[in-house]
């Protein structure tokens, strides 16, 4: 089939490759550049570097969606839309590509438009489906495969397949796994919608949860939660934007942690123990968290140990 590929991250990068392998992918639309790094250089998304290699015309819009004032098309969407028309491709398969295809666009190809979505419908519609089941402390998760519709991520679906979460997981590992079977299911509904097999089964809304954009502030620690919310706070987060503590208005960034019972009536925060002995031990809800890896403010990753040696951190004081 003729297909035009929609994505941007890591994520949307096995989908296309496979479907390279099995169909003809006309053009790959994709994020406009962004700055990237110290230097704020612009950089290329992981989705257009595997569509160069390729070969394949890659289209960068800012946007899809045409304003009834925008006369004189200052956005230029009216331009890719035409492009996109143009294509006469059978389907647009969509996989996290940040930008909203509004019903005309949605309508354009022969078969519609389909979408690899990071959870098992209708869980966790929304941006950031493998967070969520992390953050939950779910054991299974999975791909479906599902039309696109207006609304978000509400559409019939074709294909559900599932994977169980390792103990411990965290999100790099995850994703890639979810990533790769996302290419896999891909394929496999690509197939059966060419031969006209594809099953097209309704969500039940009343299941449904959301699962919103991650922020830069979701990965401060609240104490007051139990210590397994914590640990799967950094399951979750450890990519971006990692999780941290403050301590003398100043961050502690934490790579590593573990549960440990205590029987103190300490409030939630308290710091417990703070030496190469003890380690660094905080009141959760429900116990304690041992911090295993640290990084300080402005300095590197390291042993907490390592990091007790050197610096000073009051047993008492309750982190906010």
């Amino acid at each position: 089939m003729k297909i035009v590929y929609m994505g941007t991250p890591d994520f949307a990068v096995p989908g296309l490759r496979a479907l390279i392998k099995h169909h003809d992918v006309a053009a790959v639309f994709t994020q406009p550049d962004r700055p990237s790094g110290r230097g704020h250089k612009l950089a290329a998304s992981p989705v257009k570097m595997a569509a160069l290699e390729h070969g394949i015309e890659v289209l960068q819009p800012q946007t899809l969606r045409v304003k009834r004032d925008d006369i004189s098309d200052v956005s230029g969407a009216k331009k890719y839309r035409a492009l996109l028309q143009a294509f006469d491709a059978d389907i647009f398969v969509v996989a996290a590509y940040g930008l909203i295809l509004p019903k005309g666009v949605l309508n354009m190809p022969k078969l519609g438009c389909i979408n690899i979505h990071a959870s098992l419908l209708p869980k966790y519609r929304g941006a950031s489906p493998i967070h969520a089941t992390l953050l939950h402390g779910d054991t299974e998760t999975g791909i479906t495969i599902m039309h696109m519709d207006v609304g978000i991520d509400t559409g019939d679906m074709i294909i559900k397949k599932s994977i169980p979460i390792l103990p411990n997981e965290r999100f790099p590992s995850l994703h890639d796994r979810m990533a790769a079977l996302g290419a896999e299911c891909v394929v496999e509904a690509v197939d059966a919608l060419e031969k006209g097999t594809a099953a097209r089964t309704q969500q039940n809304d009343e299941e449904s949860c959301y699962a919103p954009m991650i922020k830069k502030s979701d990965g401060r620690i609240d104490w007051n939660q139990k210590s397994a919310q914590i640990i799967n706070r950094l399951r979750a987060l450890e990519a971006w934007p990692g999780v941290y503590t403050m301590y003398n208005a100043q961050p502690l960034k934490i790579w590593g942690m573990e549960s440990q019972t205590t029987s103190t009536d300490a409030p939630p925060g308290t710091i417990l123990t703070a030496d190469t002995t003890n380690g660094l031990r905080i009141k959760t809800a429900d116990g304690a968290i041992n911090i295993t890896e640290i990084q300080p403010s402005g300095k590197k990753r390291m042993a907490t140990a390592d990091y007790l040696r050197g610096a000073k951190i009051s047993v008492g004081t309750v982190l906010d």
